[in-house]
């Protein structure tokens, strides 16, 4: 399996590249800038790009949305982000920006998969009203991409348009930790961590 961290845009976000092996088709997580950087990763590996997929809709996270011709993957209630600028925030990163690729909604337990991948989505409000992870099926069963939900040392924010901090709370303690403790997190923004290093942290009294 192929699982790539490119570091992007000015808020260094994690965009993530998987595929099973070289010369195949590859999932793409979160493209917020830097095209050219992804693409460099893409390209190392002979990869395609099969899918884009976003954790959430802010801006910093669907900045090169369009850049792979791709369908774009987000959870339903995050689709209007994609589409309204003043919803995704890029009015306060920059310009306007909207997705004009085909967009496909996504649903709480919904599989996704390519090739030897599968990912389960798991519907994470609280940062967004769409906010999801990605936890890993198959070829592996410890990963998880959680997107702004939760970091190393640290949660999501839930004072944006549409955060609700009891709702990020219950996400974290009712879904992210009850996954086994040796569960890999891939956030979307800094270093990796784990599900038993974070609830060893965590204020949420687990």
């Amino acid at each position: 399996m192929i699982l790539e961290t490119v570091n992007v845009g000015p808020m260094q976000v994690n965009c993530y590249i998987l595929a099973c092996a070289q010369e195949g088709l590859a999932i793409i997580i979160d493209p917020g800038d830097e095209v050219l950087k992804i693409k460099a990763v893409l390209d190392k590996h002979r990869l395609k790009p099969a899918m884009v997929i976003n954790t959430h809709g802010h801006y910093d996270h669907i900045g090169s949305d369009d850049e792979f011709g791709v369908a774009v993957y987000v959870h339903k209630k995050d689709l209007p982000m994609l589409v309204d600028a003043r919803k995704n925030l890029s009015t306060s990163f920059s310009s306007a920006h909207k997705v004009n690729s085909e967009i496909k909604t996504l649903e709480d337990k919904e599989i996704i998969k390519l090739d030897c991948l599968e990912l389960e989505v798991i519907h994470l409000p609280g940062h967004t009203p769409g906010g999801i992870g990605l936890l890993m099926k198959k070829p592996q069963t410890d990963i998880i991409f959680t997107g702004d939900t939760l970091f190393y040392q640290g949660v999501g924010r839930s004072d944006l348009p549409g955060g609700s901090q009891q709702l990020l709370e219950e996400a974290i303690r009712e879904r992210l930790f009850l996954l086994p403790a040796d569960t890999k997190v891939y956030p979307g923004h800094g270093a990796a961590t784990t599900i038993a290093r974070e609830k060893s942290s965590s204020s949420f009294g687990l």
